[in-house]
Parts: C-alpha cells; sequence; structure tokens
C-alpha cells in the first residue's frame, strides 16, 4: 500500500462530521442544502422512499433549473457578471456572455421552441460543437420545461439514430460542423443520414450555420436558427420559465457505446439542482463570481455538470473551450486559457495532461503564463495514475485532486472535498466517498469484504440527489442493470477496494466497458461491429493499457475458413468499420488476424488473460483453459503487431 502524502495546506477537516450527518440523517442533510435553490413551492417530502425504483427526492417541490441558473442571479445583481467565457482557438474567436446576455438569448431561443409546438415534457436533441448555442439550448429547454438529450458530435449515424428512436424527439437543434484541429466535421450530413435511419422523424431542425461549412437546409424542415433569432429578437418575443416539479426530466444523457436500445440515463431538476450547488463550495471550493473551468465535452456527463449546471447555479462564470490541450495551437493551450481568464480551479481527465506531459515534459510553455489565480486541478474521467498526478502537482505547485464518478451519478461518488478541509492524499485513489454515498466493497454473495480486499464497489440505496432516478421509460431495465444483482444497493460496475483508512481505488470495469480518453466505450458494441464484417467468424474486444488515452481498443478476428484475402488488407477493413459505426470516439486502430481465440472448456473467450499479456502483466494459466497453447498464439499475435510482453 502507498503511504499518505500529507497535502501541503491539508488542514483540519469538517468532512468527517459532514460525511457521518449525510448517512445518519440524509433527509436533514439535503433538506438543508435544498435551502440553497429558489423554489416556487417547497418540497413537501425531502425523500418518499416509496416511489421509483428506490425511492424519489424532494417530493412535492415546484421549481425550474433555467431560473435557479440564470434569471434569479440577473435578479440579484449578477446582470453584468460573465456567465460564459467562450475561447475557441480553433477558430480564433472569444466571445464573453454576461448572465444578463444569457438571459435574452435563452428567452429567445425558448420563444422558437416552443413555436415549433415544443412544451413541457417534450424532448429536443442537442447535436451540437462546443459553441454557447449548445448551452442556450440545454437551458432554453429547461426554461420551458422540454427535456433536453445532448449527443456527442463524435457520434456516428446509426449512434444517432439510435437515439433519436429512444428519445424520439420534437426538435433537434444542430450545427453546420464541428471543427478538430487541422480538419472540419460536417454534421449535417451526418445528422440527415441518422434521421433517414430512424423510424422516428423530428418535426423541425435548427441548423446554426458556421463560417467554416455552410449546411444544405431541406425545405419544411430544416430552418436557419441565426435567420429565427433575428426575427424573434425584432419582434421581442420570449418565453418565461415554466414550472415544472422537482422530479420531473431535466434531460436524457445516453451512455457511450450501448448496442440495442440505448440506455438513457434520467437526470430529473429539483436533486440535480441540489446536489450540484452543493459541490461548488464544499468539493470544489468555488465562491459565486469566480470562474469555473471544466475542460469537456457538452456531450458527456462532466459538461452537463461542470461545463453547465453547477457553475451557473451557483453563479458562477464558466469557460466554454474549443479547443485541445495541444496542438491548438501547443501543450501551452490550457495554461494561456487559465491565465487570460483568471481561471480558480479546473477540472479535465488525466488523458489531457498525459498529452501535455509527452509533448512537454519539462513544462517550457508554462513559463509564459502567470497561473497565480489557480487553486486547484480535479481530474475525473478515467483512472488518474500517479505519475501524471505527480508530475501536474510538481508543475502547477497547487493540490491536483483525483475524483471518481459515473454519467449515472451527476457528480462525485468519491473525492477530495477541498471545501470541507482538504484530506491527505494517497496516489492512486479518489479519496473518500462523498457525502450521502454509503460506498461498500462486496464479494459475489454480497458480502462486505474486509480493508484491502478487492470486490465490487457498489453504493446503499438510496442514491443521494442528482443521481439517476431511473432509464428514460425502462424500469425494468434500470433494476435488472443496476438494483438487481446485490439487493439494496446500486451496482456501480466498478472493482476496487478500500484501505483501512477508508481510501477507496477503483481498479477497473467489472463488465465490458472499457474507458478510452475519458469516454466509456463498450467492447462488446465493438465485437458486434467486427461480427459484421463478411470474413469474420468469430472475434474479440478488449482494452490495452495506453500511455495516452488510459485504455485502446484492441480487436481479435478469426476469419472464416476459405477467405484468401490478406490478413493485414482485412485488419484495414475493419479498423475502417468500426470508425464508420461508432465513430472515431472509440479510437480503434488495432485488429488482428489469429487462427483461434483462447477459450475455457466452457467455451467463454479468455478476455482477462488476453488483456494481460497485452498489458505485460503478470498472468497465470487459467486452470478451465481448453488448450494452453492458443494463449502463446495470442502471444506471437500481438508481439508481431509490436504489442505485448509474453
Amino acid at each position: 500500500m502507498e503511504t499518505a502524502r500529507q497535502d501541503t495546506g491539508a488542514g483540519a477537516t469538517r468532512y468527517h462530521e459532514v460525511y457521518a450527518q449525510s448517512l445518519k440523517d440524509p433527509v436533514a442533510f439535503w433538506g438543508e442544502a435544498a435551502e440553497a435553490i429558489d423554489w416556487y413551492e417547497k418540497p413537501k417530502t425531502i425523500f418518499d422512499p416509496n416511489l421509483g425504483p428506490y425511492g424519489r427526492w424532494f417530493v412535492g417541490g415546484v421549481c425550474n433549473t433555467c431560473y435557479n441558473a440564470v434569471d434569479r442571479h440577473v435578479l440579484n445583481g449578477r446582470a453584468n457578471q460573465p456567465a460564459i467565457i467562450y475561447d475557441s482557438p480553433v477558430t480564433a474567436t472569444k466571445r464573453t456572455m454576461t448572465y444578463g446576455d444569457l438571459l435574452q438569448e435563452v428567452r429567445t431561443l425558448a420563444a422558437i421552441l416552443r413555436d415549433f409546438g415544443v412544451g413541457k415534457g417534450d424532448r429536443v436533441i442537442l447535436y451540437m460543437p462546443m459553441v454557447p448555442e449548445a448551452l442556450i439550448g440545454m437551458l432554453a429547454c429547461a426554461r420551458i420545461g422540454a427535456i433536453h438529450s445532448v449527443v456527442f458530435g463524435g457520434f456516428a449515424a446509426k449512434e444517432l439514430a439510435t437515439r433519436i428512436d429512444d428519445a424520439k424527439p420534437k426538435v433537434i437543434l444542430t450545427a453546420s460542423c464541428g471543427i478538430e484541429p487541422g480538419r472540419v466535421v460536417a454534421y449535417k450530413p451526418l445528422l440527415d443520414a441518422a434521421i433517414t435511419f430512424a423510424s422516428e422523424k423530428p418535426s423541425a431542425v435548427l441548423v446554426l450555420q458556421r463560417p467554416q461549412t455552410q449546411a444544405e437546409l431541406i425545405p419544411g424542415r430544416d430552418h436557419d436558427w441565426a435567420t429565427l433569432r433575428a426575427t424573434a429578437l425584432k419582434s421581442g418575443r420570449v418565453a418565461e420559465c415554466v414550472q415544472v416539479a422537482a422530479t420531473d426530466p431535466l434531460y436524457i444523457l445516453y451512455t457511450s457505446g450501448t448496442t440495442g436500445k440505448p440506455k438513457g440515463v434520467v437526470r430529473d431538476n429539483g436533486g440535480h439542482m441540489v446536489a450540484l450547488k452543493w459541490t461548488m463550495p464544499n468539493l470544489y471550493d468555488v465562491a459565486p463570481g469566480e470562474v469555473y473551468w471544466a475542460a469537456s465535452d457538452v456531450g458527456w456527463v462532466v459538461g452537463h455538470s461542470y461545463i453547465v449546471y453547477a457553475p451557473l447555479l451557483h453563479g458562477c462564470t464558466t469557460i466554454l473551450y474549443e479547443g485541445k490541450p495541444i496542438g491548438t495551437p501547443d501543450a501551452g493551450a490550457f495554461w494561456r486559457v487559465i491565465a487570460e481568464h483568471n481561471c480558480v480551479t479546473m477540472f479535465t481527465a488525466p488523458t489531457a495532461f498525459r498529452a501535455i506531459k509527452k509533448e512537454d515534459p519539462d513544462a517550457k510553455h508554462l513559463e509564459r503564463y502567470d497561473l497565480t489565480k489557480l487553486r486547484a486541478l480535479f481530474l475525473a474521467g478515467e483512472r488518474a495514475d500517479p505519475d501524471t498526478v505527480m508530475w501536474a502537482e510538481r508543475i502547477l505547485g497547487v493540490p491536483v485532486i483525483d475524483h471518481w464518478w459515473q454519467t449515472e451519478t451527476a457528480w462525485a461518488i468519491a473525492g477530495n472535498p477541498v471545501g470541507l478541509g482538504r484530506l491527505p492524499v494517497k496516489p492512486g485513489s479518489p479519496t473518500v466517498a462523498m457525502p450521502g454515498y454509503d460506498v461498500r466493497i462486496v464479494d459475489e454473495g454480497c458480502h462486505e469484504l474486509p480493508a484491502n480486499k478487492m470486490g465490487s464497489i457498489v453504493v446503499k440505496l438510496p442514491l443521494p440527489p442528482a443521481c439517476l432516478p431511473t432509464l428514460w421509460q425502462q424500469d425494468d431495465r434500470f433494476v435488472e442493470s443496476y438494483l438487481h444483482e446485490y439487493p439494496g444497493y446500486y451496482k456501480t460496475a466498478d472493482a476496487g477496494f478500500k484501505d483501512e483508512d477508508g481510501y477507496l481505488y477503483i481498479m477497473g470495469r467489472t463488465d465490458d466497458i472499457i474507458n478510452v480518453a475519458g469516454h466509456r466505450l463498450s467492447t462488446g458494441g465493438m465485437e458486434e461491429v467486427l461480427a459484421s464484417h463478411p470474413n469474420v467468424a468469430e472475434c474479440a474486444v478488449i482494452g490495452i493499457k495506453d500511455e495516452l488515452k488510459g485504455e485502446v481498443p484492441c480487436g481479435f478476428v478469426v476469419l472464416k475458413a476459405g477467405v484468401d484475402k490478406k490478413p493485414s488488407d482485412i485488419e484495414q477493413e475493419i479498423v475502417k468499420l468500426v470508425r464508420d459505426k461508432i465513430g472515431p470516439v472509440a479510437a480503434f486502430k488495432i485488429a488482428i488476424c489469429v487462427n483461434r481465440l483462447p477459450k475455457t472448456r466452457s467455451g467463454k473467450i479468455l478476455r482477462g488473460t488476453m488483456k494481460k499479456i497485452a498489458d505485460h502483466d503478470p498472468w497465470t494459466m487459467p486452470a478451465t483453459i481448453d488448450d494452453p497453447a492458443a494463449l502463446d498464439e495470442i502471444d506471437a499475435a500481438l508481439k508481431g503487431h509490436g504489442i505485448g510482453g509474453g
């Protein structure tokens, strides 16, 4: 076990007392936290265990998320404070929107959506790049009680189509393109293809035309966003906030890499606001009026929670960055943004820092910038390896804090609560369970395990506010996926252990999800694509360690008998197939043709052992293996592709 390294500046902490209080009397704890939100009607019941699959928070409460994120700050004197700083090195654009500006834009777009018949409970899909209109779109939906579902712009048409069919949106908001370093990604052809594939058709599509690419509009269905906005502004049409129940959905966010019917994580209005507002001072130690930056994408849960909702609910200035950690223009990009905008706290994925470290190991670019306002760096999205954490700490001279959470939870399950008083850091651990999360390590029989013993990580029900109450229109699947295996607990599908101090260590997924640069992707979904190739008889996908992305997928394929194509040609076709079907987000670049896959006598493919070979990790021969020589063949095939260690 690694010993704790006492953080400089880590002093007395209120964490233990606050955490104990949150578990002992969750109703009193979250009832008090709810006082920070403006309600039309306060909740009649803080938690009702008889509603939904495991209970519902703030029952009887009536509220509006947009009002809390925008209107109330304007009414309370923040009209001229920047709400959003848009910084886009890929388009050489910078734009600041005050809370007053934001209110005007959101009220206007909300009125336009209403003109298209969008009302309370209707769904709106956003397929948008990192532009202010994405945030305006989300808030405009929240304003009129519509449910937004943001789909990351890197997903291919088929993936988008499954989400359209599940959410059944009345309207889709999109842009003509997204911009990557060195290339423009046209969104409209992808969206058009997705709508063609989908059996559910939206009645309208609003298109934000960007100068880099003009999208072709389909008459009758597609509308120019800027024209609609100008017309609405000229006539002074606005929409005011609609009152919704605390338990009404705010948004649906589909988990990455799902196959078949996608899993739409539902987020409600009341619990989401209460928990996210609570995290800003207590976990991140940020005050209203300060500048906060989550370098993520609005398509992911981090973007929803910490680019959009939490900073705005708290009255902060949020940075919206359309660029990369390196190459836009160099490995000093993050330092420039922090220095230029006086950012006090940054939150990003370890992948970003691995990329910066690889490009600029001595942090030469840092010498050009003044980062004295920066107080802390938070990392999440995949495991923060101790090397990267310590490198970042050394060059920045501020605490670097790993924390762990999921799309399903909306905020940290485990972290180091800076606002309550920082705890000592143990590299490799995201520290301790956050208030409201009763985290346990259990074996397959749901018996709690002792310290330092690896098992499944579960959370005792009820989950705290903001965590998913269910999946979109799939209560049964929610119970089956998350609550069934360990009765009385939420299954995180992560494996790990707690040490004797209660510090949590996340060791990996217990299912087939791999983590590519913070994006959770299903190996099962990739295997479906590989299996669809006409020459493939059998396949297996594993995640292998990658210094930059955390993990990258590697596909093994067994060809059908009689195939006379060159294996290298088939490997290239398979890589292209995954890119076309799942999208570049999968980072799928390694396909390896093999004669057979190693299996147990009962026919189970030994993916875990294959992964250990590829990762250079020690492994032992599985007792149930059918033919041990099959693993030697995998080792040789990996080495033939420059991977693996024997």
